[in-house]
């Protein structure tokens, strides 16, 4: 579980909050002011409303034009994974939690990092937050989540491996249906990135954040 000692309320210390953005195609980026902007916007009124507390946005961007959110190969990405392991990030802010990843297991990895390093993760318009016990509650709900597909896929591969030694040429099956663990845990990580499914915040909150011309992507 993440710790959030560092986020505390009363803390007279400056927290450094990093920006990541990320958008699946190139189309648009062209524009002056384009979707990865948008989504920085958003970001920083957030960050702003938590001025009192010690929030302030990083300068840097971190940024992923045209890249898809099912992997972890994305430049932006790696340079912010770098800065937190060499300290100089304290609280990750994203517009969507699938701006960060779009994979269960690639979230919890980086989940990991974060809590070994002792760094925050907030989602803006989700108002999924570890600062507060809430959103700690469902991260710990995804990991379980996480940990029971881990142990399913290891199972299948003992299963095969043992299949493949016995002289059998016929692959353990899986069902084709959603009822399977993996289903059930992809959907269950899809229902809960849905914009304001636990929402902790007012609706107000979730106006003031959107950036204006905000375009979907």
């Amino acid at each position: 579980m993440l710790d959030n000692s560092n986020v505390a309320p009363g803390k007279n210390k400056t927290l450094r909050c990093a920006i990541y953005t990320r958008k699946s195609h190139e189309e648009g980026l062209e524009q002056e002011f384009n979707s990865l902007d948008a989504q920085r916007e958003s970001a920083e009124h957030y960050i702003e409303a938590q001025r009192m507390r010690g929030w302030a946005a990083l300068p840097d961007r971190y940024d992923d034009g045209g890249f898809s959110g099912g992997n972890m190969e994305r430049p932006g990405l790696r340079r912010l994974l770098a800065d937190i392991d060499a300290g100089k990030i304290d609280v990750i802010v994203v517009y969507k939690v699938d701006r960060l990843s779009r994979s269960l297991l690639d979230f919890m990895k980086m989940i990991d990092l974060f809590n070994e390093k002792g760094v925050s993760f907030v989602s803006v318009t989700q108002h999924f937050s570890t600062t507060d016990p809430t959103g700690r509650m469902f991260l710990g709900i995804l990991i379980t989540f996480a940990q029971y597909e881990r142990e399913v896929i290891a199972e299948r591969i003992r299963d095969k491996v043992a299949a493949a030694s016995a002289g059998e040429n016929t692959a353990v099956a899986c069902p084709s249906s959603d009822t399977t663990s993996t289903g059930i845990t992809r959907s269950c990580w899809s229902t809960w990135m849905k914009p304001g499914r636990y929402s902790t915040s007012s609706a107000a909150s979730s106006r003031s954040a959107r950036p204006r011309n905000w375009a979907r992507n």
